[in-house]
C-alpha cells in the first residue's frame, strides 16, 4: 500500500495550525529524481534519492560540489518541483498541490536561510524581519512585536534599527535567520549558512542555529561544507551522484 494520504482542499488558514504530529518522521523523500537539460544534454542531478527527516532533528547534508545538495534543499522547500518521486510532509504529497496552494504551504511551513542572505540593505534589521509578516498581511503591530522578539532571541537587541548594510557579516546572517523564523515555520532549511563568514562569526551562527533548534523544536536541514558544523548536528547524510549513500547518526 502507498504511504501517501489523499489530500483534502487546503487554504492558507490551514497552514497556520499546530506542528505536533504522532509520526516521528516529518518529511519522507521517496525515489526522488531531478533532471535538467543544458545545451541539449540531459543532466540527472538527483537519482532515486530516499531519505527520512525526523521531526525536531538537525540534519546535515554534505557532499562534493555538484552532487545535488542545493537542489535537494530547494525541492524540500518546494521552491522547485522534482522530475519524479515523492516528497511527503506529514504523509501528504505536497507536489500534488497547485502553485497557489504550494506557495501558501511554503510561506507557512518553511523558513529559508541562504549563504548570501538576500537582505534589503537600505532597510534596517527590524524592517527586514517584518517583511514576511507584512507580505502575509498580518497586523503591523503584531508583525513588529514578533520581529523584535526574534531579533532579541538571536542576539541583536542593540541592532534593531541599524541598517543591515552597516552590520557585520555574522550579524547580517543572524538577521537572515530571524527573517526565516518570522512566520514560525516547522522546518528551517539552510544552504551554507556559515560559508561566507569568518571562523568566529561562523561558530556564533552555528551555536545560534543549534540553540534555536532546541528552543523552538525546529526541524533543521543544513547543507554545508563546514565539517565542524556537520559534526555538531544530529545526523549527516552524504550525497554522491545525487543519491544518499551514507547516513550517519542513525
Amino acid at each position: 500500500m502507498s504511504d501517501t494520504k489523499k489530500l483534502t482542499p487546503l487554504g492558507e488558514s490551514d497552514m497556520v495550525g499546530g506542528r505536533a504530529g504522532s509520526d516521528p518522521v516529518i518529511i519522507r523523500v521517496r525515489d526522488l529524481t531531478k533532471t535538467f537539460f543544458s545545451n541539449g544534454n540531459r543532466v540527472e542531478v538527483l537519482q532515486g534519492l530516499k531519505l527520512d527527516i525526523r521531526r525536531g532533528e538537525t540534519l546535515a547534508v554534505v557532499g562534493a560540489s555538484g552532487t545535488g545538495k542545493s537542489t535537494l534543499l530547494h525541492i524540500l522547500g518546494t521552491l522547485e518541483r522534482p522530475s519524479g518521486g515523492q516528497v511527503l510532509w506529514d504523509g501528504e504529497e505536497v507536489f500534488a498541490l497547485d502553485d497557489r496552494r504550494l506557495a501558501a504551504f511554503r510561506n507557512r511551513k518553511v523558513g529559508f536561510v541562504f549563504q548570501f542572505h538576500h537582505l534589503l540593505p537600505e532597510f534596517n534589521a527590524l524592517e527586514n524581519v517584518m517583511i514576511p509578516g507584512l507580505i502575509a498581511r498580518l497586523p503591523q503591530s503584531q508583525v513588529r512585536e514578533k520581529a523584535e522578539a526574534i531579533l532579541v532571541s538571536v542576539g541583536l537587541k542593540e541592532r534593531l534599527l541599524h541598517r543591515v548594510s552597516t552590520l557585520s557579516g555574522g550579524e547580517q546572517q543572524r538577521v537572515a535567520v530571524a527573517r526565516a523564523l518570522a512566520l514560525d515555520p516547522e522546518v528551517l532549511l539552510a544552504d551554507e549558512p556559515t560559508g561566507n563568514l569568518d571562523p568566529k562569526s561562523g561558530a556564533q551562527v552555528q551555536e545560534m542555529l543549534l540553540h534555536l533548534n532546541r528552543e523552538r523544536g525546529l526541524t533543521s536541514v543544513i547543507v554545508t561544507h563546514n565539517l565542524e558544523l556537520a559534526r555538531a548536528l544530529d545526523r549527516r547524510v552524504t550525497l554522491v551522484d545525487g543519491k544518499a549513500v551514507i547516513i550517519e547518526g542513525e
